[in-house]
């Protein structure tokens, strides 16, 4: 029996982007910046498209909560082999005070409305880290999760997951459905090529606002200062394993 899959993408200042702290400090230059879709986030899309390649997955859907501009991250989703996109309209002065809260309960509400079985995430996204979102998602639907997937196989109905762990690796077994956030090394995301990048362009977007699914997106926290990191003070060089211990020991590391 195939499965719908629902797979959140986010939006996010490109890895390769020096970031830089607005003047205002209660945030970072996202105007006229290079944006794309999170890493971790490629991840599981490439999942699910590999999930439906082995007939395991009937349809994919591709989520993204954003301004305008989050259609791109959707476009993108669709050119890698899911079917459609959904685009939870959030405005761009809204949107950094977006909540991993908001985002589950939009998740939540989607999946139930679009009758999937199986919701994947990437394990956080780069801007906010915050890995909390599949948690979160499966606490709303009280469904079973595996976090941090480096392995994903369907077995006897249900999911076997490896899980990636502090101490190694941690195999689990899962019923569907379920929620899973994709860890790093789970696979290597695939080139759109052009042809998909243009059958993209046709595929369905439906829009939609949170209030929409009956989600409240007002904050439950405030920013108070955002601020570069203290620059690293300069090393200093010695001349032996001796003159080194001395120094550790005079700023208290041993």
């Amino acid at each position: 029996m195939s499965i719908r899959v629902l797979v959140g993408v986010k939006r996010v200042i490109d890895y390769a982007v020096k970031i830089r702290v607005r003047p205002d400090k209660l945030g970072v230059v996202t105007d006229g910046v290079k944006h794309s879709m999170n890493p971790f986030d490629e991840i599981a899309v490439e999942e699910a498209v590999r999930l439906k390649e082995k007939k395991i997955a009937k349809e994919v859907i591709a989520v993204s909560c954003g301004p305008a501009q989050a259609q791109e991250t959707i476009r993108t989703a669709l050119a890698m082999g899911a079917d459609r996109g959904i685009h939870v309209e959030v405005p761009a002065k809204e949107v950094e005070k977006l909540e991993p809260i908001h985002v589950s309960k939009i998740l939540a509400k989607l999946a139930e409305k679009e009758g999937a079985e199986l919701v994947i995430v990437g394990k956080q996204a780069i801007d906010d880290d915050t890995n909390a979102t599949a948690q979160m998602t499966a606490a709303l639907l009280d469904w079973p999760q595996a976090t941090f997937a480096s392995k994903i196989e369907k077995k006897n109905g249900d999911l076997e997951v490896v899980r990636e762990i502090d101490g190694g690796l941690e195999t689990i077994t899962v019923k569907l459905p379920a929620v899973v956030s994709a860890d790093l090394r789970l696979n290597e995301p695939r080139y759109a090529t052009l042809p998909n990048i243009m059958k993209a362009k046709k595929k369905k977007i439906a829009k939609m606002k949170p209030a929409d699914l009956g989600v409240d997106t007002t904050p439950h926290f405030e920013v108070v200062d955002v601020s570069d990191p203290p620059a690293r003070a300069a090393g200093i060089k010695v001349d032996d394993v001796d003159s080194l211990i001395s120094k550790l020991k005079e700023v208290g590391r041993i």
